[in-house]
């Protein structure tokens, strides 16, 4: 109890939270993270387990496995069947991951907000104006991925990937302080758009998976490819890849970020609100037509 207290006093410390997670060399302790998680030696696997537990409240009760191979083989791991029920209704966006919610709403034009008060343009973030074009006055919501939480992330909905773009950038930490600090963070990092369209009514929806410190990597199902830090390849990937809701669509190797843009029409689901923690396949958002009905119109 006494070391439960102790981690809380200092992670509460937003000036040491901050100094420790930030003012570091991101890029090389990322890069680092990427090689040391995936060393399959047991003394490190169950030595770093162990000091991961001191941080944070990790749970594997849910887990598919219960012994793993390294570091990252718990990061990435996989769930029992039925852990998660998906929200069958076809009105409803479901959430891509466990998360904690953190700025959502309207977008206003191509703003939208990191954290009160810092503003950014959400076409920055997609490293193309053109694209973020159907999502003008849209609506959206950041789900943020703690260590912690289960790392995969799943299709909001039956839906086809029709392009990935991926940008490099930074790695700052994506937690709350760091958002409080860092203006435009999320057009800073390194990330990856999604884009894809609903099967049925052809809307079109956007996940923009972004990358932090010690994230090393990000797969993507539907690339055959890892994302990372010393990628090369080409920037936009044009690709058709059909999901059923649910259907995995890849995973983050550490706990990020990402953000979820739905066209006008949309509206958050009720009880989606900054601080609430939400879980894969239950409700986000509702489509336009349920957006409709629900207000009245």
């Amino acid at each position: 109890m006494k070391t439960l207290r102790w981690r809380d006093a200092l992670l509460q410390q937003e000036d040491l939270n901050f100094l420790l997670t930030n003012r570091v060399p991101r890029m090389a302790l990322t890069r680092f993270m990427g090689w040391f998680s995936k060393l399959r030696n047991p003394w490190v696997r169950d030595a770093s387990i162990a000091v991961w537990r001191l941080f944070t409240e990790l749970d594997l009760s849910d887990s598919k496995k219960t012994h793993f191979d390294s570091l990252h083989d718990c990061f990435t791991r996989e769930l029992k069947p039925g852990a998660r029920s998906v929200d069958g209704d076809p009105d409803v966006l479901a959430s891509p991951c466990d998360a904690i919610v953190g700025a959502c709403g309207a977008v206003d034009g191509t703003r939208v907000f990191q954290a009160k008060g810092f503003p950014y343009e959400a076409a920055e973030l997609f490293g193309d104006a053109q694209a973020f074009e159907p999502f003008r006055d849209g609506c959206y919501v950041t789900l943020r991925l703690t260590s912690s939480m289960y790392h995969r992330f799943h299709a909001p909905h039956d839906s086809r990937v029709e392009r990935v773009t991926y940008l490099s950038g930074d790695t700052w930490n994506v937690n709350p302080i760091a958002l409080k600090r860092v203006e435009r963070l999320f057009c800073r990092n390194e990330r990856a758009l999604v884009e894809a369209r609903l099967l049925g009514s052809d809307h079109r929806i956007a996940l923009v998976p972004v990358a932090a410190i010690l994230v090393a990597s990000l797969r993507l199902h539907c690339l055959d490819l890892l994302l990372h830090l010393g990628y090369r390849g080409p920037k936009r990937i044009d690709c058709t890849a059909d999901y059923r809701k649910g259907d995995e669509m890849g995973w983050f190797e550490h706990g990020s970020t990402i953000i979820v843009f739905a066209p006008a029409g949309f509206a958050l689901a009720p009880g989606i609100a900054p601080g609430r923690q939400i879980r894969m396949g239950q409700a986000l958002m509702t489509l336009p037509c349920a957006a409709s009905t629900a207000s009245g119109g």
